[in-house]
């Protein structure tokens, strides 16, 4: 009798992370059923068993995916303000992570319908309260300052990503810093009216 080590099975997490993998390096684009069962040496049969449908991995993977990009925020770097550290990992992060930047924010993939959404979501809570508590102001105007200084990263983000520009941390960083003391300047401001 020859001895036939059993199986691997695979499980839900394994299927998720080489979902993420393969988003990571090739875009959601490459994420089917076939290249999965392939990355993970399997049939199909194990992917379709955890998850219905492409759309119910893609909800999961993309949860996975946010977390991961949450925790690239809030990885501070240098000694700068917090905002402007989250600010500039937002930008550096579609620069070091350009498919899974796309696939977060430019693939329509998002739960939130919109941006009051995306602000009070429970996953924006730890770069929230980060920020608040290095800004002093509570959290309406923390949320304030935050979408301002989000939308111009963003949109540094999305033109970095999709062009070929070149990257100037020193540029960006100053323009950022403006926009942050605008926006913070503001946001005292209107507090002590």
């Amino acid at each position: 009798e020859v001895y036939m080590p059993p199986k691997t099975k695979v499980t839900r997490d394994d299927i998720i992370d080489a979902a993420f993998e393969l988003i990571r390096r090739y875009g959601v684009e490459a994420l089917n059923v076939r290249a999965l069962a392939k990355r993970l040496d399997c049939s199909t049969q194990p992917v379709m068993y955890h998850f219905a449908t492409m759309d119910d991995l893609k909800e999961t993977v993309y949860e996975h995916a946010d977390l991961f990009h949450t925790q690239y925020l809030l990885n501070a770097r240098g000694q700068k303000e917090a905002l402007l550290e989250i600010g500039l990992n937002y930008i550096r992060f579609s620069l070091e992570e350009p498919h899974l930047f796309r696939f977060l924010f430019q693939s329509g993939q998002t739960k939130e319908n919109d941006l009051l959404e995306m602000i009070n979501s429970e996953e924006l809570l730890p770069v929230l309260s980060a920020m608040k508590e290095g800004t002093g102001l509570d959290m309406e105007k923390t949320r304030e300052v935050f979408i301002t200084v989000a939308m111009f990263a963003h949109g540094y983000a999305s033109i970095l990503v999709n062009n070929d520009l070149e990257y100037d941390e020193d540029l960006i960083s100053a323009h950022l810093e403006n926009v942050w003391n605008g926006a913070f300047l503001y946001a005292t401001k209107k507090e002590r009216k």
